[in-house]
């Protein structure tokens, strides 16, 4: 068993593992942010039918919910640098934590477009009727109104890929982003015992889905405090 997994080479790995924790929380919590912010003006764009953005957004969403992220980060990684340099921009020196923060990003805000998208559609009609009865413009009317429903709708769906971003990052290694997974192939290949690395790289990502998914039960409840009881009166 001492051969096979030792608690004290699990216990001694800690200390490494846990100084790469930062990256992975870095790509979450920017990418994250980010492609919300792309997600919404994606799910506009959609539903005003934008001429040309409208049809590129659907090619865009296509090629990201049709490739492996892998592949989408390989593309960012080498191919717009070699865009950007043919339109006399070089951003070759650019970290490599940039370039997979913008993948995940751009992953991120196509998949949250569509669920956005689907709850805004999702929300009666009547609601922006009614406010606008009430003297709101359809800006006002939208982010005041509409908006907010429609995220509480897109609430649970948005956490589940916000766990699976996290469970994503294992591959920013493959661009030479040294995160916890990284740190654990590179434990590996020093020692030759890389079990005990990845076990606790396991266990990390596990309590950090079950966490987010704790919290997003936690909301959800805070935000349908009351709809019961009026549903039902």
């Amino acid at each position: 068993m001492g051969e096979f997994f030792s608690l004290g080479r699990f216990w001694g790995n800690i200390p490494q593992l846990i100084a790469k924790f930062p990256v992975t929380l870095e790509i979450v919590s920017v990418a994250f942010s980010a492609g919300f912010v792309l997600a919404i003006a994606i799910a506009l764009v959609e539903l005003k039918k934008v001429p040309v953005a409208s049809q590129l957004l659907k090619v865009f969403i296509s090629f990201e919910r049709s490739t492996p992220l892998l592949v989408q980060m390989l593309v960012v990684y080498y191919g717009l640098p070699m865009l950007l340099l043919s339109l006399g921009v070089d951003i070759r020196r650019w970290e490599k934590l940039t370039f997979v923060i913008i993948t995940y990003t751009l992953n991120q805000g196509a998949f949250l477009g569509e669920y956005f998208r689907s709850a805004i559609l999702s929300v009666p009609r009547s609601q922006g009727e009614a406010a606008a009865a009430c003297g709101l413009d359809g800006r006002q009317a939208f982010f005041r109104i509409v908006f907010p429903q429609a995220v509480r709708i897109a609430l649970p769906t948005a956490f589940i890929e916000l766990v699976g971003l996290i469970q994503d990052t294992s591959l920013v290694f493959m661009v030479g982003v040294v995160d916890m997974v990284g740190r654990a192939q590179a434990i590996a290949n020093e020692s030759l015992h890389g079990l005990e690395a990845y076990a606790f790289v396991a266990l990390v990502f596990v309590a950090c889905s079950v966490l987010l998914m704790r919290l997003s039960r936690s909301i959800e409840r805070r935000l349908s405090f009351g709809r019961k009881t009026e549903a039902g009166t």
